[in-house]
């Protein structure tokens, strides 16, 4: 049955807005009279013109592995793809989740596959998810695609979580070390040290430097923060240029342990998403165009294209990617096994797995080194202010004896 969407007043002139299923348009506002509602306005709601409503619409990580876990659920249970569509929007919370679905519902019920209804939301569904889903509509284990499918999404959006996590800690330690400076500088350095610059006593060198910057961070707090705004915008644009991101995503990769956890991240996004899609029949050249997708380190994307072009022409996965130098000796060594097993859609997953793991620990490791040298960083800062202002104490006290 297609959906609607409506815009109704009740008796007391509130307006509803909402979604309605009905055979047609005339149906839907007889229903709406039904419910004491006046019609105001009753449209069909078709994909097409909800991509074009929702144009700067965008799933999160998060609303996208949910919705795709009930589908999954679903159509496991044997419910046909129009039902469990139905029953996933009646379960999604957000109003645009509900509409998009809704939108793609009314279009498989038109007679359209389910993976042509979502090519009409390309930046909610991804290339990866639409070909996974052709792939499955084509096998015709469509609920066992979407099952990969949902854990594949659960285990991005694990990982991304666990890393950013190992990163929450320091990131508040030095929030606050920052925020602790600040007000010591703006509000507790200048009273304290202006007792002594009235009595034109000489001042040593670090309180000197102590007032200069306290000064600077009073009177110029704008300028820097727009000096800051400025350098961001400018470096921005900077990686716009032909050839810089590929400098900058290079230099990444090379700091240690940063760009091993940057690599380890991305190499097990791109493994995962190569293993869904291999696993769901996709052929491989276009897996790994889809997958390429997935990648944010340019120099790691820019690799693919080459292993893209050489297996276009014949050439193995695994020695492809061997050859890039970029990637991970596990997941070469997982591939090439893979291929002459006829298993390359499980030990892909497989270095998907190792590669997150590592990442992970890589991650918590290097939080665990931050914490203390943060401490420690704060500790010497205060212990700088505190000796600057103490140092025009001492020296009274010298005077005096």
């Amino acid at each position: 049955m297609p959906s609607f969407r409506f815009e109704a007043a009740d008796s007391a002139g509130r307006i509803e807005k909402g979604l309605l299923e009905a055979d047609s348009a005339a149906a839907a506002r007889a229903a709406l009279r039904a419910r004491g509602l006046v019609p105001l306005g009753v449209d069909a709601l078709a994909a097409a013109q909800a991509s074009r409503r929702f144009a700067r619409r965008r799933f999160s990580e998060a609303e996208l592995a949910l919705a795709t876990r009930q589908l999954a659920s679903l159509l496991g249970a044997g419910l046909p793809v129009a039902q469990a569509l139905a029953a996933t929007i009646e379960q999604a919370e957000d109003a645009g989740v509900r509409e998009v679905f809704a939108a793609v519902r009314s279009d498989v019920f038109a007679g359209h596959r389910l993976a042509e209804a979502l090519a009409q939301f390309p930046r909610e569904f991804p290339d990866v998810y639409r070909a996974s889903v052709a792939a499955g509509e084509d096998s015709g284990e469509l609920g066992g695609v979407m099952d990969r499918l949902a854990g594949y999404l659960e285990e991005r959006l694990a990982l991304r979580g666990k890393v950013l996590g190992a990163f929450l800690y320091p990131a508040i330690v030095t929030g606050v070390a920052v925020a602790i400076v600040l007000f010591l500088m703006t509000y507790v350095v200048p009273q304290v040290v202006e007792v002594f610059a009235q009595s034109r006593q000489g001042l040593p060198w670090p309180t000197r430097v102590l007032l200069a910057l306290s000064y600077v961070i009073r009177a110029g707090w704008m300028w820097l923060a727009l000096a800051a705004l400025g350098a961001w915008f400018a470096l921005r644009a900077w990686l716009r240029l032909p050839g810089r991101r590929l400098v900058w995503d290079r230099w990444m990769l090379g700091l240690p342990l940063i760009g091993r956890i940057l690599r380890g991240v991305d190499t097990a996004r791109f493994a995962s998403t190569l293993a869904i899609l291999a696993g769901a029949g996709v052929p491989l050249l276009r897996a790994l165009d889809a997958a390429r997708g997935t990648l944010a380190n340019s120099v790691l994307a820019s690799a693919v294209d080459e292993v893209i072009a050489a297996v276009r022409e014949g050439q193995s996965l695994s020695g492809s990617l061997g050859r890039q130098k970029v990637f991970p000796p596990v997941l070469v060594h997982l591939a090439a096994s893979g291929e002459a097993t006829g298993k390359l859609a499980p030990l892909l997953e497989r270095a998907a797995t190792n590669l997150s793991r590592e990442a992970e620990r890589r991650a918590l490791t290097l939080s665990t080194v931050l914490e203390p040298l943060l401490i420690v960083a704060m500790g010497l800062i205060v212990l700088g202010i505190v000796l600057a202002v103490l140092m025009p104490i001492i020296d009274i006290n010298q005077l005096v004896r």
